[in-house]
């Protein structure tokens, strides 16, 4: 098992619970707890801290009897079924999880790459480090500032994120900067994902405040002068930059020949999530190329993991794996401190097809922000945290 996130610790929990604790599971993963992306842009926006979103892996070592090796992967030799890792050790497998999350395609907008590992242009896409760092910027920008948040063309990971950011920066600069302003600058033509309920949060938590301006695709970035190209609009400059470069599977899938998808993403089986290019390799989480509807979300990844654990302890059971198996996912958008709203669905496995399809008349949108949600957001953290982990 490689990838201690949403996906990963719950792969790393379920094969163990499911089969009974009689399959060895190796859990790879070199950051010393999980952080949860889902609720850091709390962290970002100053409501929450970084001990808020982080839980410890101890359950699934004291609990469930997952070893646990600290280390990064670094190649995969699927002929010899071997994982490498960052030390030169290497470590045998019968079957591979590969949950590697995504990374940032820095050379599709120039000068991303320098700007980010300088500190000064941030995506903060990953929480952790650049989540904190990105609140620090916040609040040393000077009332009256502009900050900026780029958003890549669709697929990228929570397509709901960049827009919660937004909603989340524009509350702290409303209690604590007045005279700032955010603008969100987004290569899609609209907003992607609950695209009502954001607008109407800004217009009526946020007047003035937020400005939102779609078709701009990010081509380039000039961090000494904190400057943004763009593919056909004039350059943007702004005190804070937000930019998040388009993504792809992480680069441990990359490498290893498994992003068969237009080279971004990885194509698997949805009966059991066995990469469609290598034998007893799975893959699950954002770095799947992904079925109709199906969104890059940490809930979806823990949906995953749970249909890839089941047939992977079929298979080593000699049994047959779940013909039809079915996915849920809700994803929680904080608007303000203490309002949200949600998306829901219900995925299905469609055999004519070979891939998964939305449940008709399942899930559904908010009908409106409110106080409720944010509180169900909150419990939903919890119980999936404890899902994966404990």
């Amino acid at each position: 098992m490689v990838g201690g996130g949403y996906g990963g610790a719950t792969a790393a929990k379920y094969l163990r619970l499911l089969s009974d604790r009689r399959i060895e599971v190796t859990l790879v993963e070199p950051e010393p707890d999980f952080v949860s992306c889902p609720l850091s842009n709390l962290v970002v926006g100053g409501m929450r801290t970084m001990a808020d979103i982080t839980r410890p892996y101890d359950g699934l070592v004291e609990r469930w009897g997952v070893r646990r090796v600290r280390e990064r992967a670094t190649a995969i030799d699927a002929d010899r079924r071997r994982v490498r890792l960052a030390s030169g050790a290497t470590l045998a497998y019968d079957r591979l999880v590969l949950a590697p999350g995504v990374d940032m395609l820095w050379d599709e907008v120039q000068g991303s790459r320098a700007a980010n590992a300088a500190g000064t242009v941030l995506h903060a896409w990953k929480a952790g480090p650049e989540t904190a760092a990105l609140r620090r910027q916040l609040e040393a920008m000077a009332d009256g500032g502009v900050c900026a948040i780029v958003i890549p063309e669709t697929p990228y990971r929570c397509p709901p994120g960049p827009y919660e950011r937004a909603c989340l920066v524009a509350a702290y600069f409303r209690r604590a900067k007045p005279k700032s302003k955010l603008l969100i600058v987004d290569a899609n033509g609209d907003v992607t994902s609950k695209g009502a309920l954001f607008k109407k949060a800004w217009a009526e938590l946020y007047p003035g405040m937020i400005e939102y301006r779609p078709e701009f695709k990010a081509v380039a970035v000039d961090a000494a002068a904190r400057t943004v190209k763009f593919e056909v609009q004039e350059d943007l400059r702004a005190d804070v930059l937000n930019l998040l470069p388009p993504m792809r599977a992480g680069d441990l899938a990359v490498q290893a020949g498994l992003a068969n998808a237009n080279g971004r993403w990885c194509q698997v089986d949805f009966l059991s999530y066995e990469s469609t290019v290598a034998k007893d390799i799975h893959v699950i989480g954002d770095a799947i190329q992904v079925a109709q509807a199906m969104p890059k979300s940490g809930h979806m990844a823990n949906s995953h993991a749970k249909v890839c654990a089941a047939a992977i302890v079929a298979r080593l059971a000699g049994w047959e794996v779940d013909p039809q198996p079915m996915l849920g996912n809700t994803c929680y958008s904080f608007v303000s401190a203490d309002e949200a709203v949600h998306v829901a669905s219900v995925h299905h496995y469609a055999a004519a097809q070979k891939t998964m399809l939305p449940v008709p008349g399942a899930g559904g949108l908010s009908a409106a922000r409110n106080a409720e949600e944010a509180r169900l957001a909150q419990a939903w953290a919890a119980n999936i945290w404890s899902d994966m982990l404990e």
